[in-house]
């Protein structure tokens, strides 16, 4: 069997798909179909398209991780068996018989820390390809080199911003000298600086190795300036469009902005901030921890008000999310106070952290930054009705609620679909309705737009601004500068040991 190259030097890979398709197990919908496409040795070929279009799922063949039992980088589960019609090849053979061929870096970093010290991570790959110990090092020193990680090897995963653990899946892969890098949105749910750090080391892996290059973006601005060629996807049916960048962009933007792409310098418009408000939730001196780990958040002052917005912004691994979590009463604070007004608290305590699942269920919406981790239903309907039953909505309000979610987030068809099958950005969408549903009075989203298209993101910013206009407070942990804008959010901004509050 095949395997990535052992003499030192990258061999770019050729990819071919033959009028290939996929369906997922007890879907009645090909989540890609009659795609055919040669991307020649060395090129650089990024792909777009609306969300559910199956690029992830086009790239997750070329990597050959794609097996019957498999769910568009989802949890496995008991489903039937996925079918396939055409082919893929990755040098004229199946991917799954060239492991080491393709490196496949996905959105989520923690998704492929699989050891706890750097060194050893990037060790992981050619280990289990066979290259001899000696050529290891010399391997690893080398990709953490190319990426720009300058840090011991010993050094914890655990303690690497976002940016530099996108980096260091970057560099696993690379020590096992892949011909083709095949990255699936790197930068969804990294800052700013952390998005340029990964863009920097991809291009400067494309210099010195010369390796093909297969890359999904919805945000495709970020790659324009690397890739040759722009693939445009359509829902089930092939490619609408395939060419140079700037060919694409002007002969297709129409088609483009229908498909959802973000086409460079087609932002929204912001709204006005929002103001007034009664109090929900106050932080006062707040500290945030995870558990009994050292706190990651001090002197946080906050408010969480009705009809307001509350944007929580700042660099990977400031805390953001804990912040998040301690908010909807998920985490206890580590320090300070965060007590909740008469109002939302209704008889149940001061503490949110110390309220009953189902006063906290009644009071908070969450969308936890994986959504896989919180679905409980066997479908995409019972999964949105979990909410609006447990907190006694009458059954007809209930289906009639997550009738309209279904409908505003474009996930009528799979309301019958386990939810474990829905790609990355079908599931966040799932999430949000889940906590939107059943109009809590507070609602806490963390990286609510990651994985959407332009529609659907928009369609994300028309539900929050409805609740928000109906009284709910929101809270919105993101990088997404636009997301802020059009829902007129006040910014709290996280910086290590201090917070910068402001106006977004």
């Amino acid at each position: 069997m095949p395997t990535a190259a052992t003499d030192g030097r990258t061999r770019p890979a050729a990819v071919r798909f033959l009028g290939w398709g996929r369906r997922y197990p007890d879907r009645d919908v090909w989540a890609v179909r009659g795609v055919d496409l040669d991307v020649r040795p060395g090129e650089r070929v990024a792909v777009v398209g609306a969300s559910g279009s199956g690029k992830s799922t086009l790239l997750r063949a070329v990597a050959g991780v794609l097996g019957d039992d498999d769910a568009d980088g989802t949890q496995p589960g008991d489903v039937g068996a996925g079918v396939e019609e055409g082919g893929v090849l990755v040098d004229g053979q199946d991917p799954r018989r060239v492991r080491g061929r393709v490196g496949f870096v996905m959105q989520d970093p923690e998704a492929h820390t699989v050891m706890s010290r750097i060194g050893d991570d990037v060790a992981f790959g050619p280990e289990n390809l066979g290259v001899p110990r000696a050529e290891i090092g010399l391997r690893v020193r080398e990709a953490l080199a190319l990426v720009g990680l300058d840090l011991p090897l010993d050094r914890s995963t655990s303690a690497m911003s976002g940016g530099q653990r996108q980096r260091l899946a970057l560099a696993g892969v690379l020590a096992m000298r892949p011909g083709a890098l095949v990255l699936d949105e790197p930068c969804a749910n990294l800052d700013p600086d952390g998005v340029r750090q990964v863009h920097d080391a991809v291009r400067d892996v494309l210099v010195a190795t010369g390796a093909t290059l297969l890359v999904v973006e919805h945000r495709i601005g970020t790659w324009l300036d690397l890739v040759d060629r722009l693939v445009l996807l359509t829902p089930g049916g092939g490619i609408a469009a395939d060419g140079a960048p700037e060919e694409v962009l002007a002969r297709h933007g129409t088609a483009l902005t229908a498909a959802g792409v973000w086409v460079p310098g087609a932002e929204p418009d912001p709204r006005p901030l929002r103001t007034g408000g009664e109090l929900l939730l106050r932080a006062s001196g707040l500290a945030t921890a995870r558990g009994r780990r050292s706190p990651v958040g001090h002197d946080i002052d906050t408010e969480v008000r009705t009809g307001r917005v509350l944007g929580v912004t700042g660099p990977n691994g400031v805390g953001k999310s804990t912040l998040g979590l301690t908010l909807a009463g998920l985490f206890p604070p580590a320090g300070g106070v965060l007590a909740a007004s008469d109002a939302l608290a209704a008889g149940a305590g001061p503490v949110p952290s110390r309220w009953s699942s189902r006063d906290l269920a009644a009071r908070v919406g969450t969308v936890l930054q994986d959504p896989g981790h919180q679905f409980v239903a066997r479908s995409v309907r019972e999964e949105l009705a979990v909410g609006p039953v447990a907190t006694g909505l009458d059954r007809h309000t209930a289906d009639e609620r997550v009738d309209a979610v279904l409908a505003a987030f474009g996930l009528d068809a799979l309301a019958d679909a386990n939810p474990f099958t829905l790609s990355g950005g079908e599931q966040r969408r799932l999430a949000i309705g889940t906590a939107i549903v059943a109009r809590p009075p507070v609602v806490v989203l963390d990286e609510p737009t990651s994985g959407q298209d332009r529609a659907t993101w928009q369609a994300i910013v028309d539900r929050l601004t409805e609740l928000a206009d109906a009284g709910s407070g929101i809270v919105a942990v993101t990088h997404d500068v636009a997301l802020l804008g059009a829902l007129g959010a006040d910014e709290l901004r996280l910086a290590p040991a201090r917070v910068e509050a402001g106006a977004a």
